[in-house]
């Protein structure tokens, strides 16, 4: 078993061979976690990996043209529907 010191800040070192064995380097991120009277260190996932897939349609993918496409009939769509009158102001 190894012991460490909290310094004056709530600092603590993590040995060496146990950052290597765990692939902690500078500037990763942790996460902290506790169970009990356990402490737990753990990589924390970055922003890319937690929002991966968040987005993901369950149709084909799409070119950039033919999503300008889409778009574009999108928009037509939508103008002409604006521009049929109402059934309550078709009826005045």
């Amino acid at each position: 078993m190894r012991t460490t010191i909290v310094t004056r800040k709530g600092q603590i070192t993590i040995p060496a061979e146990f950052r290597q064995a765990l692939g902690f380097a500078e500037g990763d991120r942790l996460e902290v976690v506790i169970d009990g009277n356990t402490i737990c260190l753990r990589h924390a996932e970055s922003i890319i990996d937690r929002t991966a897939g968040v987005f993901a349609g369950s149709g084909p993918i799409l070119s950039a043209e033919e999503l300008e496409e889409a778009a574009e009939e999108a928009m037509a769509e939508d103008a002409e529907a604006r521009c049929r009158p109402s059934p309550s102001t078709a009826e005045e």
